[in-house]
């Protein structure tokens, strides 16, 4: 069958494909704004303009990212003046020909529903990751193994499509549906003819121009498999110092100490240095520094710096906590701004309304005074139930206007206030303890000591989120003391550190710290 036959009768009266005489299934997961709807569009079009019986249904997930949209089409040859195939209105475990899938999670999501098989299914997948509520939930790293899913697929599949289909698509100018569509023409999984796509597209009216380039090159990804060379990381450039003749001598001063220091050390403190000078200022450099040669002076080489290079990484994240100038500043940075017109692809000329969200403590407001005033007052409850119900309200503001952007910007720009505050003066006292408390078993449990240093990855964030890193943190801290004679001290240590990242609510924690008491 030529190609004009094919585009060229959509009555339904042209030859139908004798490769296939039966119905065939076709299935997407996709989540909001993937373009799982057009892509069925394009398909149930695709299908019909080809002499094809087609219907599409769709069942949409409970929310954007706690369940897909499942897309379902099935399509039968059809002449004129046959009766219309009855269709199903969703896919069945072992019934479906061909799975789509927007992101590599939901491919793992289809194997594990029964919708991929070995017998019969081609799984057309984007590699890329698009992480789900439960990912993001976990205190530590809660994302899922893509590896694990795509050899899951090489098992289940019959054939397996997968390449970074939404990186191409953004590469050419278009959204993923259009690249996932270009997957499926280049697969040859369906009985129509490259040109039939593109008119399915061209149909349409919207975009074309941009999903065609998309569509073209997964077209070839998919027809052209190759296997792909692992990714050479690319060198990032060292950024350099630049502002005041006086500043930037200072800057080259804490560099060249950083130089000085054991390779492995050296690695970590310079980002180190980069992140609490950029937090505060040069003298707050010079103090992390001072800091870390603190803990050299305790270390030995012939563990190869392990505990000054956990401490050169963790003492920076210690110093540039999260309080409310580093968040207004943050929030107000062209950066950010730059950043997220990129991942919404706004378009010159398109308006875009930006709302932060902010809902302050007590404690933030407490923390933000001078440190003897600050801790007058976080002791009296009732002012503290005053500064509660005066600014914990959770409160809308509108960056993209003036006012509220300004008043971020200033609070931002608050860093020579940020020594005198209560929270500065907590934060420092805390982070002494710590150091103090690791380098202590530096010399009778040198494992521990690292674990101990290591322990600071569970202090993270802004107002809740830091109140439950730093109870989860002196739990953990505390429990570890109680069998810090044992001799696998340092392997319980880090047992209660990673329970205390599996879960918000410490669930995990708990059990551990029982076990501990079990025996201790």
């Amino acid at each position: 069958m030529t190609v004009q036959e094919t585009l060229g009768n959509r009555a339904g009266t042209h030859p139908v494909d004798p490769r296939l005489s039966g119905i065939i299934k076709l299935a997407i997961l996709a989540v909001g704004g993937q373009g799982g709807g057009v892509l069925t569009g394009w398909i149930e079009d695709l299908a019909r303009a080809n002499g094809y019986a087609a219907q599409a249904t769709s069942v949409a997930g409970v929310a954007q990212r706690t369940g897909a949209t499942v897309y379902y089409v099935e399509m039968a040859p059809h002449r004129a003046g046959e009766a219309v195939p009855v269709f199903s209105l969703m896919p069945a475990a072992g019934d479906v020909d061909i799975m789509v899938t927007a992101e590599m999670m939901e491919a793992g999501r289809a194997i594990l529903r029964g919708f991929v098989t070995p017998d019969r299914t081609v799984l057309i997948t984007s590699t890329h990751r698009a992480l789900a509520v439960s990912e993001k939930m976990v205190p530590g790293d809660g994302i899922a193994s893509s590896e694990e899913v795509l050899a899951a697929a090489e098992v289940a599949a019959r054939r397996v499509i997968a390449a970074d289909f939404d990186a191409l698509a953004v590469a050419k100018g278009s959204v993923i549906s259009a690249s996932l569509f270009g997957a499926l023409a280049g697969s040859g999984a369906l009985p129509f003819a490259r040109e039939a796509f593109e008119a399915a597209i061209r149909a349409g009216g919207k975009g074309v121009e941009g999903s065609l380039r998309a569509f073209a090159a997964a077209y070839e990804v998919a027809a052209n498999p190759v296997a792909e060379a692992p990714p050479v990381p690319a060198a990032k450039p060292v950024p350099k110092a630049q502002g005041p003749a006086r500043l930037v001598a200072e800057w080259d001063r804490l560099a060249a100490r950083v130089a000085a220091l054991p390779g492995p050390v050296a690695e970590m403190a310079l980002p180190g240095l980069r992140k609490v000078v950029e937090f505060q200022d040069l003298r707050y450099g010079a103090e992390y520094l001072d800091r870390l040669a603190g803990v050299m002076a305790r270390d030995v080489a012939a563990r190869g710096w392990t505990l000054s290079r956990e401490a050169a990484k963790y003492i920076a994240n210690a110093m540039a906590y999260d309080d409310i100038i580093r968040v207004a500043d943050l929030k107000t940075r062209a950066q950010r701004f730059d950043r997220i017109r990129r991942e919404m692809r706004v378009k010159d000329g398109t308006l875009m309304h930006l709302t932060e969200f902010f809902h302050p403590r007590a404690e933030e407001i407490a923390g933000m005074l001078p440190a003897r005033l600050g801790a007058r007052i976080a002791a009296d409850p009732a002012w503290m139930a005053r500064l509660d119900r005066w600014f914990n309200k959770g409160r809308r503001l509108r960056t993209d206007r003036l006012p509220a952007f300004l008043t971020l910007h200033l609070l931002g720009g608050m860093k020579g206030w940020r020594r005198r505050t209560l929270r500065h003066a907590q934060e420092q006292a805390h982070l002494d303890r710590w150091l103090e408390t690791a380098l202590a078993e530096a010399g009778r449990n040198y494992d521990l000591a690292v674990e101990l240093i290591r322990c600071r990855r569970l202090i993270k964030g802004y107002s809740d989120t830091h109140a439950r890193g730093h109870s989860k943190f002196d739990r953990v801290l505390a429990a570890t003391s109680r069998i810090a004679s044992r001799d696998d001290a340092a392997d319980w240590c880090r047992r209660l550190r990673e329970a205390a990242l599996k879960d918000e609510e410490g669930t995990a924690l708990e059990g551990a710290i029982r076990t501990i008491d079990s025996f201790a």
